[in-house]
């Protein structure tokens, strides 16, 4: 039998799936309408159960962009959470928490942060409701029930969009923090359905900003992964 081998389509694949990492200071410069099209078109083919799609994206730009950034550091200030998907920080396993207060540190470190300067890490969390300055952010609501299992789908596409965006050169966040006021950007969009899962920022990064030099290890194989023969 003939053993696949690796080909320059397999390492250009791997090359894009290890080179993506989240960028969090943007250019204003916004991305050609065209290359958006074709990015959320090739996004779209993400694969979901019995072909459901239950997602429904909400993408701002220009002044739709900045009316959405000034109700959503209001909201921030004024304490108006809105969550649809319950998040609280037991949720996560020793483990996972072990792993988010290293990558906290390494954040925050290339920002200048001192771990105990807790004004300063509220200060940046509001900032980042401006997108990190990016000229683009997208919403992806789950549609249907918003259970677990549709949200693996929108989950799904989430990754996709993000490769897409790393394949025509687009950089990206994806913000937790964006879907704890989904009221407001349900308000401020005109959405009537679904639950809001999470939002991304996009567009071109700043690669002289030091908080973009930051890039995360990810845990060994081993570790997350059994294979049984």
């Amino acid at each position: 039998m003939t053993r696949p081998v690796p080909t320059e389509l397999s390492s250009g694949a791997e090359k894009l799936i290890r080179g993506r990492h989240a960028s969090r200071a943007f250019h204003p410069d916004p991305v050609p309408e065209d290359t958006l099209r074709r990015i959320f078109s090739l996004a779209g083919t993400t694969p979901s159960n019995s072909n459901a799609q239950p997602w429904q994206v909400e993408v701002v730009s220009g002044a739709a962009r900045r009316r959405l950034a000034t109700a959503l550091r209001t909201a921030h200030a004024e304490g108006h959470h809105s969550v649809d998907f319950p998040y609280a920080e037991d949720m996560y396993a020793p483990v996972h928490r072990t792993r988010r207060a290293a990558f906290g540190a390494e954040l925050y470190g290339a920002l200048g942060i001192g771990p105990d300067d807790h004004p300063a890490r509220a200060a940046y969390d509001a900032e980042s409701l401006r997108f990190y300055g990016a000229p683009h952010a997208a919403f992806l609501f789950v549609h249907g029930d918003g259970q677990a299992r549709l949200a693996a789908d929108v989950g799904a596409y989430l990754q996709t969009l993000l490769l897409a965006m790393t394949a025509y050169g687009v950089d990206s966040c994806p913000q937790g923090l964006l879907s704890f006021y989904a009221d407001t950007v349900r308000a401020e969009l005109g959405v009537t359905g679904g639950k809001l899962l999470v939002g991304v920022s996009f567009g071109y990064a700043d690669e002289r900003a030091p908080v973009n030099r930051v890039r995360t290890e990810r845990a060994p194989l081993e570790a997350t992964t059994t294979f049984h023969g």
